[in-house]
């Protein structure tokens, strides 16, 4: 893992976002707590992979992140700087170091500019390049380094298969030399076959790049491949934090076990020995999340104390973090403490 004796390139603190829903004569005026308080720092050349279920908050998150969603309460520090709050105009020297890959490379590329002038109009925005031949010749070289060959730049999104509509993505992303890309489940929208290809090439670059990652996935097979540390989401909240090897070695949280659960392995003898968690019930509604700990409806090791009591993101162990009364700490995981409360 690197980079965790350096100070941090993004730091969140107590993030929240809520959005208005309903009203009407048939019923109150509800508020969704899509993303409710939750911190985390990433240090450069970091990846943290984000993984939940979908509609956990994660994507809400990555918006906010990038300032393309305002927060309802908390900080987001960005390079030292507070950006929770700034401005559009304010934030745009900041837009060359904070990039997002959006999850349909589709729907976020104008379908009638062909692509060398999307890039193009990138870096003239922003002052990069010396001439109109300078920029073609950058974006030329930043579709190779993307995998695509240099007379790509003359066709339209249609003409281009989704894994190459994705590479076209990051290239975007890449354009600005940012510190800081944020990736929304950049290969959920791809078939299985293309993903494998688009991981290798975000790692690849990553590495020869220097580039800090937010990576953000419902899929922890997907995740596993880039992250340096895990976060997991559920509800809103952020219920477990660690680095990825010890994380996929033995989570702490019930959700994360029964998340990491369902992953395929390899071998069928292993699959199959392995210990299989069914969450019984549906994900409680945001618009009315359960009181104490969130996951209790569902947790096989819910005590009483869970429906009461919200636990902390708690360190259990070294630069591991989890939000649980009971977290998985030994072979008497999720029976300990049951005498408590």
């Amino acid at each position: 893992m690197r980079g965790l004796a350096s100070p941090p390139l993004l730091r969140v603190e107590h993030l929240k976002k809520y959005f208005a829903s309903g009203g009407g004569w048939w019923r109150r005026r509800g508020r969704l707590h899509a993303v409710d308080d939750v911190s985390f720092d990433i240090t450069e050349g970091e990846t943290l992979g984000l993984v939940g279920e979908s509609g956990c908050g994660k994507s809400t998150l990555a918006r906010c992140v990038v300032r393309l969603t305002e927060p309802s309460e908390g900080r987001i520090v960005f390079a030292g700087e507070d950006i929770t709050h700034r401005s559009m105009r304010s934030l745009r020297p900041l837009r060359q170091q904070l990039q997002l890959i959006f999850q349909d490379p589709f729907a976020s590329l104008n379908p009638r500019k062909p692509i060398g002038r999307m890039l193009t109009a990138a870096l003239k925005l922003h002052g990069i390049g010396t001439s109109d031949a300078d920029r073609a010749s950058r974006v030329a070289t930043l579709l190779q380094k993307v995998g695509l060959p240099p007379h790509f730049m003359d066709r339209l999104p249609r003409d281009l298969s989704g894994g190459q509509r994705q590479r076209v993505g990051i290239a975007r992303a890449l354009a600005l030399g940012p510190r800081l890309v944020v990736a929304d489940e950049p290969v959920s929208a791809l078939d299985v076959s293309v993903q494998a290809g688009i991981l290798n090439l975000l790692k690849d670059l990553q590495s020869e790049l220097g580039l800090t990652m937010l990576f953000i996935s419902h899929d922890l097979g997907v995740i596993r491949h880039v992250s340096d540390r895990i976060g997991v989401m559920y509800l809103g909240q952020l219920v477990e934090l660690a680095p990825a090897e010890a994380f996929y070695r033995q989570p702490l949280h019930p959700y994360a076990e029964a998340l990491l659960s369902a992953i395929p392995l390899p071998d069928p003898d292993a699959h199959l020995a392995r210990k299989q968690i069914v969450l019984e019930g549906d994900v409680p509604s945001p618009l009315a999340p359960p009181a104490g700990c969130r996951f209790h409806t569902r947790c096989p090791y819910v005590q009483p104390i869970c429906s009461r009591e919200a636990p902390a993101l708690f360190e259990h162990l070294p630069g591991r973090r989890a939000a649980c009364h009971f977290p998985l700490l030994g072979p008497n995981a999720g029976t300990a403490g049951s005498d408590a409360a």
